[in-house]
């Protein structure tokens, strides 16, 4: 099976803030971080839920999977729920009260774009826990996070190899921020319960690839940001494993025009910037995105005669 650009574009879509959000405060604490994390896992304990609920074993035999996927499929719906129930219950032990499941829109239509958009909500996940590990303060959450993120990252692969992807196509994980995480993650938003507790994120304009993938590095690839205010210079900057790099871009016909950048593996991230990075992205240089590429990577190489 191969990626579609089904599922990336609507991690794309305009994101209309639909959860309620607060000023980025100047220090981000642990019960923050935790209604965040549980806000995703909200997201993802409901969208297995549906696909299971309403597309049985048959549908995805029919659609080339195997029967073993699909009780895969319903593991990882219970690990969903896991998390859900000791996000929620760490939260109420810290006398916080936890943020309430949302409405949501998930706009697959079918079992390939179910695991296709499967597949890039896992590796938002995983890159969610990876860049939110630095903001928490106490060691006991830290290990709570790092062993949900081990799983998020179990069921990314999963996904991955059953979509025909290469499983590990980059030698490290990606992180991603706060305010980048939940611009992808709002874009499936409806609405939220009032009385959930306000997040202390802001979602960017939406960047979206206007083209299909998988990519490759060097290539010319288009975005759009019809949202944006673009600056007259701008960059798109590259976020992928431990590396990130910005690539001149031009618009043109409304259209933003670059080339992937060479560190680019697998499920990376794209962003329009007002400065050429070389190190971290922050939040600061970001004019619009992330947008969702899967990039092939370069076939392995290794010194078979080390030991």
């Amino acid at each position: 099976m191969k990626f579609t650009s089904t599922a990336a574009s609507a991690l794309c879509l305009s994101a209309a803030i639909a959860a309620p959000i607060a000023e980025r405060q100047a220090t981000v604490t642990d019960a923050d971080i935790l209604q965040y994390a549980l806000t995703l896992e909200h997201l993802e304990n409901t969208f297995y839920k549906m696909g299971i609920s309403t597309m049985p074993e048959s549908m995805f035999l029919d659609a080339g999977f195997t029967s073993a996927y699909y009780t895969n499929l319903k593991y990882i719906a219970h690990d969903e729920e896991q998390h859900v129930m000791l996000l929620t219950s760490a939260l109420a032990a810290a006398g916080a009260s936890p943020v309430a499941a949302c409405t949501y829109n998930f706009p697959y239509t079918d079992p390939k774009s179910f695991v296709a958009l499967a597949s890039i909500l896992e590796g938002v996940g995983t890159a969610a826990y990876l860049g939110g590990a630095g903001l928490i303060s106490s060691k006991t959450y830290l290990g709570v996070a790092g062993s949900i993120l081990v799983t998020e990252a179990l069921h990314t692969s999963l996904q991955r190899f059953n979509l025909g992807e290469v499983a590990p196509a980059n030698p490290y994980g990606t992180a991603l921020g706060l305010n980048p995480v939940y611009t992808l993650a709002a874009s499936f938003i409806v609405s939220c319960p009032s009385t959930n507790a306000a997040l202390p994120v802001m979602a960017f304009p939406s960047l979206a690839a206007t083209q299909g993938i998988p990519a490759a590095p060097g290539i010319t690839f288009t975005f759009s940001a019809p949202t944006a205010s673009v600056p007259s210079t701008f960059f798109v900057t590259w976020v992928s494993g431990l590396s990130t790099m910005s690539v001149a871009a031009t618009m043109e016909g409304g259209m933003i025009m670059t080339t992937v950048a060479p560190i680019a593996m697998g499920q990376s991230y794209a962003f329009i910037t007002n400065a050429n990075v070389t190190t971290s992205i922050t939040d600061s240089v970001v004019v619009a995105g992330p947008a969702v590429v899967e990039v092939t990577p370069p076939s392995p190489t290794f010194d078979i005669s080390e030991e």
